[in-house]
């Protein structure tokens, strides 16, 4: 009797994933997979760019039909051939980038492809007053009625969590859910899993924050190289452990040290001006050093970057550059002085997706590739194995389209080609979101052989521990304006950085 009593005790097998194999031309991105998840649970899920998270719940939602293996549900044998097959399955994936119309209202994003009918027309009364119902279960505040391009990134995914809850689902997939989202947001996101927990809904959280994983998961799954490395109860292992089964091997360090001997002024920025999003900033940055930019969303550290590099007119102020004050009108101007912009939205503005790695290394050194009229390909893809090679891009040919890269290899492919315009001044904004922890040990070796190299690194970064670890001097913005300067960073804390951003 007292067997049974245990047993009934412990929670349903909601999700068992057997075998999971699947190929794609030139990978092997799976390699028999099992997984499990229970009811109520939260099941992290990591692992290096490329690991193969994505193809596997890619597989589970539908959009890709694996080899071999078998998907049972609350016991049931499932075939999940489609996207809509895995939804009546009670199967939701709210991914990174969300899937909403941004001109429909929220409660006609809710109900897409689903809308309440009555008398052959929608019942946009019954449609609000179920919105209303699903906000309200998640304790958040957001009108039906108002459209989602109105909306804040914390709030769109609200409405992302409440589409999944819309159709019932006992399964939720979150990809990066906190990747743009302030620590409040955060602390909100986390109360409404929560409460998705206490009604037996399991969730699979992918994050590349690894500390966001010891707060909210139970479980934790990692995969390297398309394996299942194991699964350990959070309890159970550390962030060095947990690290070394990512990346197959310790990291001596989160940020390695670098000692550098400071040289000449490489930028200059005085009393730069632009409407009330850019006000009276002034800043230096010597060669061999990384400055780093911390401050809240909004707080103006895009918008000067922008304005050095040419993106954005100024109102006033002037750059110098190597103590020459300098006119940079557009990015042309901005590469021509040997400045460049790892901007933060890497697909929206460092990339053109549909065209290929080497076509994306070659455009801003165009210039250098050719040969009369004609484009040298020949010495194009020569130059650009070099950097495959020293940056370890993971490609499967140079003819692949970087739509395709994992977010680690895109960033590494923006970096390739600013790299080979032999910039002197390197701007990275947010360079290490939505980048595995081995990919981001990678970048910030690049960033220390830089600085060593003579360059002038600038870095703005929302995650504060990546300021402090990789700065040599921290500058904080609140509403368009410096509020403060840390020049003996490795004895600032968090707290310091935060007073002065809400300053």
């Amino acid at each position: 009797m007292v067997q049974t009593a245990l047993a009934s005790d412990r929670p349903a097998t909601l999700l068992q994933m057997s075998g999971i194999d699947k190929s794609f031309p030139g990978v092997h991105a799976l390699k028999n997979i099992d997984m499990t998840l229970e009811e109520g649970e939260v099941l992290a899920l990591v692992g290096e760019n490329g690991a193969g998270k994505s193809t596997l719940i890619k597989v589970l939602a539908g959009a890709h039909l694996p080899d071999s293996g078998d998907i049972l549900i609350k016991g049931r044998d499932l075939q999940i051939h489609s996207p809509t097959s895995a939804r009546r399955a009670g199967v939701s994936v709210i991914y990174q980038e969300f899937n909403l119309v941004p001109e429909l209202t929220v409660r006609e994003n809710i109900f897409l492809g689903r809308e309440k009918v009555r008398r052959c027309f929608i019942d946009a009364n019954e449609e609000y007053r179920q919105s209303v119902k699903l906000f309200k279960e998640l304790g958040i505040d957001v009108d039906p009625d108002s459209r989602c391009s109105e909306l804040t990134v914390a709030q769109q995914q609200s409405v992302e969590i409440a589409k999944a809850l819309a159709v019932d689902a006992k399964i939720i997939v979150m990809d990066e859910p906190t990747a743009a989202l302030t620590t409040q947001e955060v602390g909100r996101l986390f109360a409404i899993i929560r409460d998705l927990r206490s009604q037996q809904i399991g969730i699979i959280y992918i994050s590349h924050r690894l500390e966001e994983i010891f707060e909210v998961a139970d479980r934790v799954m990692v995969l390297r190289d398309g394996e299942h490395m194991g699964t350990q109860d959070i309890k159970d292992v550390t962030l060095d452990r947990l690290i070394e089964m990512m990346v197959g091997r310790p990291l001596e360090s989160e940020f390695p040290k670098r000692t550098v001997e400071l040289g000449t002024e490489r930028l200059r920025v005085e009393k730069l001006n632009r409407g009330d999003i850019v006000c009276d900033v002034s800043f230096h940055v010597r060669a061999g050093e990384v400055v780093g930019f911390a401050g809240l969303v909004g707080s103006g550290r895009t918008e000067t970057m922008r304005i050095i590099f040419g993106a954005d007119e100024a109102d006033s102020g002037f750059i110098a550059i190597d103590g020459v004050e300098t006119s940079i009108h557009n990015p042309r101007d901005a590469i021509r002085n040997r400045v460049c912009l790892l901007t933060e939205d890497r697909k929206g503005q460092g990339l053109v997706l549909i065209r290929s790695v080497c076509e994306n290394f070659g455009l801003p050194n165009l210039g250098r590739f050719r040969r009369g009229p004609f484009l040298n390909q020949a010495k194009e893809r020569r130059e650009f194995s070099k950097y495959v090679e020293n940056l370890r891009i993971r490609i499967s040919g140079h003819d692949q389209l970087v739509l395709n890269l994992s977010g680690g290899n895109q960033q590494k492919v923006v970096l390739a080609k600013w790299l080979a315009c032999n910039a002197n001044i390197i701007i990275f904004d947010e360079p290490t979101r939505g980048i595995d922890v081995g990919a981001k040990y990678e970048i910030y070796l690049m960033m220390n052989k830089l600085v060593s190299d003579g360059k002038a690194i600038v870095v703005i970064s929302s995650e504060l521990p990546e300021i402090l670890g990789m700065s040599d001097r921290i500058i904080v913005m609140h509403q368009g304006r410096i509020t403060g300067e840390i020049t003996d960073v490795a004895n600032a804390t968090q707290e310091d950085i935060m007073c002065m951003a809400i300053a």
